[in-house]
């Protein structure tokens, strides 16, 4: 093939889209803004930098729906998930990541690739049609030229909304005489532990008192143009948690269920757990700690938590402004701009969220421009499968008027014939056969079973 590939944008999305292009014969050239220019949210100028969590949430294939992804983009080949398997770090049921590790190997990865040039330099306005095919796949961050840039060409105002990042604690100034290592219900992980967490109990009056002082901390100004930009509700900052309701926190991120403290052998009133961060185990992440307060605040507050009184933190907690289009509008079935066909979407300005999500849909992405400059038809995924599930929902099966971003869930596959009466558990591991099968059946080329739903 003599036509090049254009991706814009070096995260999880662009990365894969760039790779999968490439490994089905495209030249590709992956362009990234950083480092000569740098964002916000962003610490390094590796590819696939992972600004919030390290975790890529559960690794269960038959009984969760990000789970059943993972394993889907494995047997598609997935970069991502090639890199993540071999950074992983213990995290109970979940697969979590050593940052920095993975995005080194992913950065090496495409920098190496025969087919792959990397051009660092931003791309200021959508790419005309003499560039050719063009995946956008700049995510929560699209500067604010390329956004104003996609707002024209969409005929609309783009969208946004904030995403979080909790705080990282250095481990060696944790309190092991009050913390304990345990995972909820002693559930082992991928590496087989059961006790992968860092957990640090509050009884009712230091609960009380903590929520108290988020209420009462003093957070960051928003802009003028922001104050009605919403959150994404699976990523609330904890504080806008806690003014929902006194116990709120106690079903949410700090929910006790499933431990007990060792000092006492009962469970606390509620418990704030701390995961694993990079390989060397010296950096752990406040799980469902992202914040808007003021740095001085975090501390301040962060330090009452018992366990955390000497905390230093790594990292603090900050909000970044996430883009996202109307992709149920814009998008056709294989994610090209209906306005401009040239130009796909991918990642998380296509309306999903999360990391699986996204470099699930840079995948698609680029093994359906591969097959477009290679002339051939590009087959979908089955909507029985969590690929075809998501691409489903983001190019037409989401309400356009209420469009928000999504994570994968077994909400959006459809339903199991009616003679097959599962309920429950059996119910998901029943979807997550037949998409493991429809989705072998897919990657073979051939027709999938489309009554699989009637």
């Amino acid at each position: 093939m003599n036509k090049k590939l254009h991706v814009i944008g070096g995260g999880l999305a662009g990365s894969e889209a760039a790779w999968q292009a490439a490994e089905a014969g495209a030249d590709v050239v992956l362009h990234e803004m950083r480092p000569t220019r740098a964002t916000f949210a962003h610490q390094t100028d590796s590819l696939a930098e992972l600004v919030c969590s390290n975790s890529f949430r559960s690794d269960d294939a038959l009984n969760n729906a990000v789970g059943l992804l993972h394993e889907e983009m494995r047997r598609a080949g997935s970069l991502v998930m090639r890199t993540a398997d071999a950074h992983k770090l213990p995290a109970g049921g979940a697969l979590a990541v050593d940052r920095h590790g993975f995005s080194a190997a992913v950065t090496q990865a495409i920098e190496t690739h025969p087919r792959i040039t990397v051009a660092r330099k931003a791309v200021e306005t959508l790419p005309p049609p003499e560039w050719g095919r063009t995946i956008i796949a700049t995510g929560p961050l699209t500067s604010p030229a390329l956004a104003a840039s996609i707002a024209e060409a969409t005929g609309e105002e783009h969208l946004a909304f904030f995403d979080a990042i909790a705080p990282i604690v250095h481990r060696e100034s944790i309190d092991f005489s009050i913390a304990w290592f345990q995972s909820r219900y002693d559930k082992q992980g991928p590496g087989g532990g059961d006790a992968d967490y860092i957990n640090l109990p509050l009884d009712e009056a230091q609960y009380q008192a903590f929520v108290a002082a988020l209420l009462a901390g003093e957070k960051t100004d928003f802009k003028e143009w922001e104050k009605s930009t919403p959150y994404f509700e699976a990523c609330l900052p904890i504080e806008v948690m806690a003014a929902r309701g006194l116990d709120t926190l106690r079903f949410g991120p700090m929910k006790p269920v499933g431990l007990a403290d060792p000092r006492t052998g009962t469970r606390p009133h509620a418990v704030v757990q701390l995961r694993q961060d990079n390989a060397l185990g010296t950096l752990w992440n406040m799980v469902g700690f992202q914040t808007k307060l003021r740095h001085g605040e975090q501390v301040r507050i962060f330090r009452t938590i018992p366990g955390l009184a000497d905390a230093q933190f790594a990292r603090l907690g900050g909000l970044h402004r996430n883009t996202f289009i109307n992709s149920p509008r814009l998008l056709d079935g294989q994610l090209r701009l209906k306005s401009h066909p040239h130009l796909s979407f991918a990642g998380q300005v296509t309306g999903v969220e999360g990391y699986v999500e996204s470099a699930a849909i840079g995948l698609l992405a680029g093994r359906f421009a591969a097959c477009e400059l290679a002339e051939q038809s590009a087959l979908p995924p089955p909507p029985t499968t969590a690929f075809g599930a998501l691409l489903a929902h983001i190019t037409g099966g989401a309400d356009v008027a209420t469009f928000q971003p999504m994570n994968v869930n077994f909400g959006l596959f459809p339903e199991l014939p009616k003679s097959a009466r599962i309920r429950g558990r059996d119910r998901k591991q029943a979807l997550a056969r037949r998409a493991l099968d429809d989705v072998d059946t897919w990657l073979a080329n051939r027709p999938a079973n489309r009554n699989a739903a009637e």
